[in-house]
């Protein structure tokens, strides 16, 4: 009985998606804009608890963007996410009024300056989101369209070695 190698069939299987993903309808550009959506969304999950991940689904829709790029930004955005939360919390501060207070009267103190350090996260996470994905769609979408023209000149140089091959009897 023949037993399939759970790391060849994982790295099959992600040999796979990367080959769906590139051939993508709409090319590397809705992948790229996949990617920045995902990346975009990314920056204010953590303060939003993650109802903000639900926020992926229409964006794609809308901007008729690769659902698999999306969620691809947002895994890189998890792993960048902890130094950039410093900055979103900066930008934040600088954004919102410096009289802003978040008050709830049958709250703690610190439940409120916990909805206001997370309101600057928000805030920032959302200015600077927009600023990475876009900072991030053209040089995936670059690395996309140069990997895909990489596999075609592969390809056509595989053809055009079969076509010169001489039958030999």
């Amino acid at each position: 009985m023949k037993t399939a190698s759970k790391p060849r069939s994982i790295k099959r299987w992600l040999k796979l998606k990367y080959t769906q993903l590139m051939r993508a309808p709409g090319g590397p550009s809705m992948v790229a804009l996949g990617f920045a959506i995902g990346i975009f969304v990314e920056m204010f999950t953590l303060p939003t608890y993650g109802l903000a991940f639900f926020l992926i689904f229409p964006l794609i829709y809308l901007f008729n963007a690769s659902l698999a790029g999306a969620l691809i930004g947002f895994v890189f955005g998890k792993i960048i996410f902890i130094p950039i939360a410093f900055v979103n919390s900066m930008v934040g501060g600088w954004v919102l009024p410096k009289h802003m207070k978040v008050s709830l009267p049958f709250a703690p103190h610190w439940l409120d300056h916990l909805l206001y350090m997370n309101l600057k996260l928000i805030v920032g996470g959302i200015i600077d989101g927009i600023i990475l994905g876009a900072l991030f769609y053209f040089p995936v979408k670059l690395m996309l369209q140069y990997m895909a023209n990489k596999r075609k000149e592969k390809r056509k140089l595989r053809r055009s070695a079969v076509e010169v091959k001489p039958v030999t009897e």
